[in-house]
């Protein structure tokens, strides 16, 4: 950063950030979408949860061409691919994949826990001999934590993984390494900080700036729908509290997950939010309010590749205290999305990389 930590800066250089955690989707809305995550960040991890999803070597590169078409040109940007696991995955597929260069870590969806996760594993321990050969080649496993069961309550269905899964998972592979993805609770940050080094966990903008309250705030609000869903304020503090403690185990992970107009708005509307557009502004907003502008670049631009065992990032980006409105909708027609911070005003504005 460029200006010392007891400082209220106007403007903030940062070593350019990358997303550990997005979707991007495919056909149409990956190509409206995509530049928003480009323009920001110069890696990202994509989530494999397509309407197929991508569970082999070659489902992975022909999606990762998709994308690579799909990115605005003079964008050095770069698509770090994930697969999807399932209970019938081979570890010989994913360690091929591994070591070639295509997979960047196996992504667990607990089958039903979220959008196109139907195919996702039904018992932890079908996927055991996958998680052995993960923990034997420094494979990252990434998890999003959540039971499925009916009768547990939707806000408690985080906390009850740690319990009844993630435990004993941690216990069984002591040396896996695994990200905690877009956790929602105290006793998420409470599990990954006091786990060891190879377990760490990425944090949503959204999770660090709205309480469950916003989903009814003058009404049913869909845009702040999202999967795992918005918790109470104790746990939006504890999420707060992590993100800017300086913690090598948190990072940046957006979660960003676009569905047009009317996935969103209808009878039963689909789960995510998209914050994309105004990422680091958002971001940005937490940490200014917070008194951590100086951690900022840590969460957003260290940790993660330090995690992931890659160099970090050599560009720089530009923020500067330049209030904006945040448009209603992006996008035309068909595809029209509704952007995080819609209608609202955001402190800080992303002015592009540095120039030399």
């Amino acid at each position: 950063m460029s200006n010392p930590p007891n400082s209220v800066p106007n403007r903030l250089i940062l070593r350019q950030p990358d997303d550990w955690h997005v979707h991007v989707r495919d056909g149409a809305v990956l190509e409206s979408v995509l530049a928003y995550t480009t323009r920001q960040f110069a890696r990202a991890i994509i989530m494999p949860n397509l309407a197929q999803p991508i569970t082999t070597v070659a489902l992975a590169a022909a999606y990762r061409e998709r994308i690579q078409a799909a990115i605005p040109e003079g964008s050095a940007f770069k698509p770090l691919m994930t697969c999807y696991l399932t209970d019938e995955m081979a570890p010989d597929e994913v360690e091929r994949g591994f070591a070639s260069g295509l997979f960047a870590a196996c992504k667990l969806y607990p089958a039903g826990a979220t959008t196109n996760s139907s195919h996702g594993v039904t018992d932890i321990a079908k996927i055991y001999p996958v998680l052995e050969t993960m923990q034997r080649i420094g494979m990252p496993l990434l998890v999003h934590g959540e039971v499925t069961d009916t009768a547990i309550d939707i806000f408690d269905r985080e906390a009850v993984f740690i319990d009844r899964i993630l435990s004993k998972l941690i216990a069984d592979f002591p040396a896996l390494k695994l990200v905690f993805e877009h956790i929602t609770t105290a006793e998420a940050v409470d599990f990954v900080t006091d786990s060891g080094q190879q377990i760490a966990a990425t944090i949503t903008p959204h999770h660090l700036d709205c309480n469950r309250n916003a989903m009814f705030q003058g009404g049913m609000r869909p845009d702040f729908y999202c999967l795992p869903i918005l918790k109470r304020e104790t746990h939006r503090t504890a999420l707060r509290k992590a993100a800017t403690s300086g913690s090598a185990k948190f990072f940046l992970g957006t979660d960003s997950a676009p569905h047009t107009r009317d996935k969103k708005e209808t009878a039963c509307g689909c789960a995510g939010i998209f914050n994309a557009p105004y990422a680091l502004e958002s971001y940005a907003k937490t940490f200014d309010e917070d008194g951590a502008l100086d951690k900022l670049e840590a969460f957003a631009s260290e940790n993660g590749p330090k995690f992931y065992g890659l160099e970090l990032n050599k560009a720089r980006v530009v923020l500067e205290r330049k209030p904006f409105s945040v448009p209603s909708l992006l996008g035309d027609g068909a595809l029209q999305l509704a952007p995080f911070h819609a209608g609202n005003r955001l402190a800080w504005r992303f002015m592009g990389l540095e120039k030399p």
